[in-house]
Formats: C-alpha cells, sequence, structure tokens
C-alpha cells in the first residue's frame, strides 16, 4: 500500500515540475515578446520625432516664402521678366 501512495506521490511531483517548467519557459517567450515591442515602440517614438520636426522645417519654409511675398513683394521668375545679355562675340 505504501509502495503505491509513495508511486502516485512521485507521478505528481513530475507533473508538478513539468508544469512549472512550462510556465516558466511561457514567462520568458512572452518576456521576449514584450521586450521586442517596446523597442519597436522605442522606435516609432523616434520615427515620429523626426517625421515632427520634418514638418515643422517644410512649414518654416512656406511661412518664409509667404512673408517674402508679402513684406517684400518678392515674386517668382518668369520667362517675360528675364532679361538676357550677350557678349557680342559669335
Amino acid at each position: 500500500m505504501s509502495g503505491r501512495i509513495s508511486l502516485l506521490i512521485t507521478c505528481i511531483l513530475v507533473v508538478c515540475a513539468l508544469s512549472v517548467v512550462n510556465a516558466h519557459y511561457q514567462f520568458r517567450t512572452l518576456f521576449i515578446q514584450l521586450e521586442r515591442a517596446q523597442a519597436q515602440s522605442r522606435q516609432l517614438d523616434i520615427e515620429w520625432a523626426q517625421l515632427q520636426l520634418d514638418q515643422s522645417t517644410l512649414g518654416k519654409h512656406s511661412r518664409i516664402e509667404l512673408n517674402a511675398r508679402r513684406d517684400l513683394r518678392m515674386v517668382s521668375v518668369s520667362p517675360a521678366s528675364t532679361q538676357y545679355l550677350t557678349t557680342g562675340e559669335k
């Protein structure tokens, strides 16, 4: 009788040990996935900041052009208003 009980307890211990190993493996797998997702999130944050910087830079260019047109009355060059100089040599 005691042989059967010890065999039953041994089987239960083996099953418990295997479940602990499996739980630890799943934890490590999920932790690695979490680390990868956090790294990707950091990379996306960097790209977002770069895009915002690019947008503000492009916005500044159009603002400068608007101010030049409005305040300095500058206009784009057209072929009709272009003067060509020649040296007279042929």
